[in-house]
């Protein structure tokens, strides 16, 4: 396993990608992606997966390599990367992992519950079942059942909240029970790292950049990865489905012409940033030990930048 390695977390378009290459320039390193929609074919446009020059020039890993048709998880994740990081290790490089989904930096340094496997037609049968109620409906339900997996739980998380009463009414044994016992140990315990989360001092800057990066991905062709992939007709209920626009875009496929392009441009912004704030929440909580880097800093000062960057590659160096 990799006797070195840089964690680089931090919400969207704070600059985390941009920041992870050009430390992997100075370090011979090896991007691996953190991020649990960057990891879909399909969607590299409108998840801000790295282009194609960026592949080309410096190695990734864990980029675009699940099928959308696929209900990927962070234990399917710890899988992938073990034998990547194992393979860095062997050939002298350095693992830069960079994303922003911080349950993947959590699992990796710190281990994972095993949970109950569920089958697809089990699944699907609740989520059909459970289709009418809201969000905050199925989060008072969990409050009243499990309350401690209710608290590590964003308020908004769909999924999640649907993933613990679902274990519930199929095992009998909630999901903090099985969470206890963490059964599979750190792949990469965190002391063995060098860790950071970006976290911009202003919000205002973080929401411009969403705002003129989603306008960006319309122009590079988003619009039509994303209509793409609704023509493949996959299940709603699919994480992929869930990604940033496309149910916005599903909508305005169902309404046809009469429905307000604009409109999907703006909910897709607004969701954008809901979904920065969320970040930057989980992160201040659950990663509250982890050093802070300001992105808004680098914008300002660009000698700023340099020496995080220099600060980072020394540390590496009396790792070795």
């Amino acid at each position: 396993m990799a006797k070195r390695a840089v964690l680089i977390a931090g919400p969207t378009a704070s600059g985390k990608s941009g920041f992870a290459m050009a430390l992997a320039k100075r370090v011979n390193g090896v991007i691996v992606n953190a991020d649990s929609m960057q990891v879909y074919d399909g969607l590299r446009i409108l998840t801000a997966r790295p282009t194609p020059d960026d592949e080309h020039a410096l190695p990734h890993r864990l980029y675009g390599h699940v099928a959308p048709d696929t209900r990927y998880s962070v234990g399917a994740w710890l899988r992938d990367i073990a034998p990547v990081l194992q393979n860095i290790a062997e050939r002298s490089m350095v693992p830069i992992i960079v994303g922003g989904t911080g349950l993947y930096f959590k699992a990796l340094t710190e281990g994972i519950a095993e949970t109950p496997q569920i089958s697809e037609r089990d699944h699907a049968d609740f989520v059909t079942r459970h289709a009418a109620l809201t969000t905050p409906q199925l989060q008072d339900r969990l409050v009243a059942v499990d309350r401690d997996s209710a608290d590590r739980i964003e308020r908004n998380d769909r999924q999640r909240t649907l993933r613990a009463l679902m274990v519930l009414e199929l095992t009998g044994q909630s999901l903090s029970d099985w969470q206890r016992h963490a059964s599979q140990k750190a792949i990469l315990p965190l002391h063995h790292t060098i860790y950071k989360v970006l976290m911009p001092s202003n919000r205002a800057w973080l929401y411009e950049r969403i705002e003129a990066r989603f306008g960006a991905m319309l122009e590079a062709g988003g619009e039509q990865e994303a209509l793409a992939l609704l023509q493949r007709g996959l299940p709603p209920q699919l994480p992929v489905m869930n990604a940033i626009s496309i149910p916005h875009y599903a909508a305005y496929i169902r309404l046809g012409t009469t429905a307000d392009r604009d409109t999907v441009i703006e909910k897709s912004v607004r969701d954008t940033r809901r979904y920065a704030k969320r970040q930057t929440t989980w992160f201040r909580n659950q990663m509250a030990n982890w050093p802070r880097l300001d992105p808004m800093q680098w914008a300002e000062d660009s000698d700023k930048m340099l020496k995080d960057l220099h600060q980072i590659t020394q540390d590496l160096e009396k790792q070795a």
